[in-house]
């Protein structure tokens, strides 16, 4: 197999990650046992490809979908409507992936998300919410990588600095309500302790019901925080009045 198949494989199943930054030239040719111009031959390839980048620090895996996630992740921040697909496409999408990873983890994938899991509960038991939104995107990537569905796993790494900055700005929101932190970790676990049963109706059925309920609780704190703005403009006139109501010269 050429250096260049082989690094192009390893890209296209996942081991290599949008980001990763390669080994130096030596000890890259000397793992894929060729030689130094073979090495630099393929990864001239894999540039002119687009799949491979130089760095400041060296050459790492392109960024894939970068073109793609800039402007969407550009609107997630300014239009509410823009998260409601977002969170639909999410849904199904969540859904789809915890079936399959039911169906097809390994045991390294199922120790990965037994980890995630642990690391969640952690993090949660410690009182860390942003430790515990870095868990949480990292348990959803795992579930990605545990359907082996290319396709999926892909997508979702191109948007996964959406989804990482959606759950830690959902969460700085969520956390406000008591009630949706516990909600939260246990459809966590329900997501992965019917992933590691095998059980791919239940663990579909989890994950669109997590998302789903995320939702419904980001449109209850959005229409709670445009009521509080309304009441502070009452309160001040809409700031554009010389003196409030009542008030004497």
């Amino acid at each position: 197999m050429s250096t260049a198949r082989h690094l192009r494989d390893l890209i296209a199943e996942g081991s290599l990650s949008p980001g990763d930054l390669l080994l130096p030239e030596r000890d890259l040719a000397h793992l894929l046992n060729v030689s130094r111009p073979t090495l630099r031959q393929g990864i001239k390839m894999l540039e002119e490809d687009g799949l491979i980048v130089a760095t400041p620090a060296g050459r790492s895996v392109a960024p894939l979908g970068r073109a793609i996630t800039d402007p969407l992740i550009a609107l997630i921040a300014s239009h509410a409507d823009v998260v409601d697909d977002y969170l639909e496409f999410r849904a199904t999408t969540e859904r789809m992936a915890a079936r399959l990873a039911a169906e097809r983890a390994n045991a390294v994938d199922r120790a990965r998300l037994a980890a995630c899991l642990e690391r969640i509960d952690r993090a949660h038991g410690e009182g860390a919410p942003l430790e515990e939104a870095e868990a949480d995107v990292e348990l959803h990537l795992a579930v990605y990588e545990a359907s082996h569905n290319l396709v999926v796993l892909h997508t979702m790494r191109a948007l996964s600095g959406m989804l990482r900055q959606g759950v830690i700005e959902n969460r700085e929101k969520l956390f406000a309500r008591p009630e949706t932190r516990d909600r939260l970790r246990d459809q966590h676990r329900a997501i992965i302790e019917s992933v590691l049963a095998g059980d791919a109706a239940k663990a579909a059925e989890a994950a669109e019901a997590h998302i789903h309920y995320t939702h419904r609780a980001l449109t209850e704190i959005r229409a709670s925080e445009a009521r509080l703005q309304v009441s502070l403009r009452r309160l001040n006139h809409g700031g554009l009045t010389a003196k409030h109501k009542g008030e004497r010269p």
